[in-house]
C-alpha cells in the first residue's frame, strides 16, 4: 500500500478505510488529492482481500470541497488565446471527472461516512459512492453556484438519481444548506447518526455485515444496480441471465446454501 499526502489508508477484516487527511485544510481537494484517489481506488479494486470500502474525512468535517489554491494555479496557466484556453480547461476537467469515476466504478461498495462540512466537490464525491450516511451535525452545499460556475464533475449527473430531479434543481439553483435531518429526508443519506463516533460505529458495523456476504455476489449486485442506470428493464434482464450464467456455477452458491441448511455462518473466499 502507498504512502498518500492527502490520505490515510488501512485494512482490517476486509473494510478498507479511506480517510481524507488534510483536517488543517478542512479536507479541501488540493492537488495531490485528485491524483492519488485514482490510484487509491485502483488498489482498492486490484486487492482481493478489500471487500468493502469506507469513506471519511479526518477532523470534524468530512470536505470542504476543492481547493481553491488548485484553482487558482488552474487560472493562472491560462494565455490569450480563447480556443487553447477552452481546450486546456476541458482537459483539466475531464481529469479531475475521471477521479470520482473511480470511486464510481471501484467493483466494491463504497459508503460514505459525513460528517461537519460537506461541500461543493465533496458532493461530487459522496454522489459516486453506494451508500452516504452522516451524523447530526453534517451539513451538506452544492457550492458551486455560489462561485459563479456550474458543478462539474458529476454531481448534476448522479444525484438526480439518487434525490429527484426538482430536489436536485433546487438545490443546485439556490445552494442552500441542508443539515442531516433533510438530507435524509430527501435520500441524499440512508441514516442519520447523533454523532460522528455513533456514526463510524455505525458504518463500520454496516461494512462488517457486508463484508460477510460473498464477494462475487456483491460483485455482480453492484454491477447490476449500476448498468441499470443507462439501460432498459429488458437490457438488465438479459445483462443478468448472461452474468448468472458464469457466476453461479461458482462455490460461493454451494457455501452459502450448505451454511443455510447447517445454520452456520459461510466463510467466503476472496
Amino acid at each position: 500500500m502507498n504512502e498518500y499526502k492527502a490520505f490515510r489508508v488501512e485494512l482490517a477484516d476486509k473494510v478498507a478505510q479511506v480517510v481524507i487527511d488534510r483536517p488543517e485544510k478542512i479536507n479541501a481537494m488540493s492537488a495531490d488529492f485528485w491524483a492519488e484517489i485514482v490510484d487509491v481506488f485502483r488498489w482498492v479494486d486490484d486487492t482481493d482481500e478489500v471487500r468493502v470500502v469506507v469513506l471519511s474525512g479526518a477532523g470534524p468535517h468530512f470536505s470542504s470541497g476543492i481547493d481553491l489554491q488548485l484553482l487558482a494555479q488552474v487560472g493562472a496557466q491560462l494565455g490569450k488565446d480563447v480556443g487553447r484556453n477552452a481546450e486546456q480547461l476541458r482537459r483539466k476537467i475531464l481529469s479531475l471527472q475521471a477521479s470520482f469515476n473511480a470511486v464510481d466504478h471501484c467493483r466494491k461498495p463504497v459508503i460514505a461516512a459525513i460528517q461537519g462540512y460537506c461541500l461543493g466537490g465533496a458532493i461530487d464525491l459522496i454522489s459516486a459512492c453506494d451508500m452516504r450516511y452522516c451524523s447530526a451535525d453534517a451539513r451538506f452545499s452544492i457550492k458551486e453556484i455560489d462561485m459563479g460556475m456550474a458543478a462539474d464533475v458529476g454531481t448534476l449527473q448522479r444525484l438526480p438519481r439518487i434525490i429527484g430531479d426538482g430536489m436536485m434543481r433546487e438545490l443546485a439553483y439556490t445552494g442552500r444548506t441542508l443539515d442531516g435531518a433533510e438530507a435524509q429526508a430527501i435520500g441524499l443519506v440512508n441514516r442519520v447518526y447523533e454523532n460522528p463516533e455513533a456514526l463510524m460505529e455505525g458504518v463500520n458495523e454496516l461494512a462488517r455485515q457486508i463484508a460477510e456476504k460473498s464477494p462475487l455476489a456483491i460483485r455482480g449486485t453492484k454491477e447490476m444496480i449500476r448498468y441499470m442506470r443507462d439501460h432498459r428493464v429488458d437490457d438488465g434482464l438479459e445483462y443478468i441471465a448472461t452474468w448468472n450464467a458464469a457466476m453461479l456455477q461458482a462455490a460461493d452458491l454451494r457455501v452459502a446454501v450448505a451454511a443455510h441448511m447447517a445454520r452456520q455462518k459461510p466463510d467466503f473466499a476472496d
